[in-house]
């Protein structure tokens, strides 16, 4: 799963209207981030096996450090306990630990059976949404759409910037998630990793419109929650 990561990642601002939106889109895609990485120094691998699905060619075959659940929840507890720290704020640090466990379980629903329960045992999950392209696609824009939706709904632009540079992240994600699905196959796995980390620019892309927005507070959504029911 790609854009729906970030997707999840909009509709947490609700949740965390006092953490930037480059936080939220940290936290959404920490394993995604942190995974790049891992494949350069040759600690996890991945090979690519056009048809192995119908939507990524890649075979994820060894990941436990940056893709098992157990790691999964030991980096949600990382990130969120980091934020804690720099901020103090204890509601954004729990939506942030969750948005980096929901990682894995959006995952979970993509991916064929390769997502390993912990770094020690064989058993893997997925559910293999990736074999059907219109299933893919109607649960990655839909899950954007609803994020995006809501991240509108609770904050406002103060600027063009605010307004622009929002729909420019958005065009540009759904334009990336066409292009790898629609695209060629990545020419090596180097490449794959060095592209992996370029997604940091979108988590800066998040600061930036998140600094241009201004977002209700929390019981002014809690408000606003109530009046719409």
């Amino acid at each position: 799963m790609f854009i729906g990561h970030f997707g999840l990642a909009f509709a947490a601002k609700p949740l965390a209207p006092r953490a930037s939106l480059g936080w939220l889109f940290l936290a959404a895609q920490f394993i995604d981030l942190l995974w790049p990485t891992l494949l350069l120094i040759g600690v996890e691998r991945v090979a690519i096996a056009p048809g192995i699905t119908r939507v990524t060619p890649l075979d994820f075959q060894h990941y436990p450090i940056s893709h098992s659940l157990m790691a999964a929840a030991g980096w949600a507890f990382v990130v969120g306990g980091v934020h804690f720290a720099i901020r103090g704020l204890w509601r954004e640090a729990i939506v942030i630990l969750l948005l980096v466990m929901s990682h894995w379980g959006l995952d979970a629903i993509v991916h064929r059976p390769d997502l390993p329960l912990t770094p020690f045992t064989d058993e893997r999950i997925g559910l293999g949404l990736w074999n059907s392209l219109p299933g893919t696609l109607a649960v990655e824009f839909t899950i954007l759409a609803i994020g995006v939706a809501l991240y509108m709904r609770f904050t406002k632009a103060r600027d063009a910037v605010g307004r622009w540079a929002l729909w420019g992240l958005v065009a540009f994600l759904a334009i990336i998630q066409l292009g790898n699905v629609f695209g060629e196959p990545p020419p090596s796995v180097t490449a794959i990793a060095w592209v992996g980390h370029a997604q940091w620019l979108l988590v800066l892309w998040g600061f930036w419109v998140d600094k241009h927005r201004t977002s209700l507070s929390a019981d002014e959504i809690d408000a606003a929650i109530d009046q719409s029911r």
